[in-house]
């Protein structure tokens, strides 16, 4: 298995996991906040999604990630210290998140992992220096890790489930 086949195959199942996590739940439920910090399992996919394209593509492929939603809903601007909610359809936000990992699949299959990043990411990163595709695909690893364990600990307050995903 090359290097590259080793980071898609943690990328998936990290993603699988953030979705199975969420199956199930109704709508009510995934704009529903139940932690504190006020976010939501359907703002977190979205937020995901938002990773996964300034990533992949500003950062890695340098192009200026575009999104049409046909909902009338018009997102606020980013800000990194707003809840992550979001008052889109919970399907079209799960399809808007498959997009762009699909978009990130074929960024991380078409170029080589040293290959140096022609955009910017925008936000100091104090602990290392961004360097090349394979930095972008182990972030992107943890980040979804990361956010799968929230939802994991979301699920269990929604409605007592645990131990979804593949792992």
């Amino acid at each position: 298995m090359s290097e590259v086949d080793r980071l898609q195959y943690f990328l998936d199942q990290q993603r699988q996991a953030v979705l199975a996590i969420i199956e199930g739940l109704d709508e009510a439920q995934l704009h529903a906040a139940v932690l504190p910090s006020g976010w939501t399992p359907i703002g977190l996919v979205l937020h995901l999604a938002g990773a996964e394209a300034m990533w992949f593509q500003r950062v890695a492929a340098g192009t200026q990630p575009t999104v049409t939603w046909t909902d009338g809903v018009v997102d606020p601007p980013y800000d990194p210290d707003a809840a992550f909610v979001t008052q889109h359809d919970s399907a079209a936000v799960i399809e808007h998140y498959r997009a762009q990992c699909r978009i990130s699949d074929e960024i991380l299959r078409s170029r080589g992992l040293d290959t140096s990043l022609p955009g910017q990411h925008g936000i100091p990163w104090p602990d290392e220096p961004i360097t090349d595709l394979r930095w972008v695909a182990l972030h992107l690893i943890e980040e979804t890790a990361r956010h799968a364990g929230h939802l994991d600990a979301a699920r269990e307050l929604l409605d007592g489930r645990t131990g979804l995903g593949p792992r």
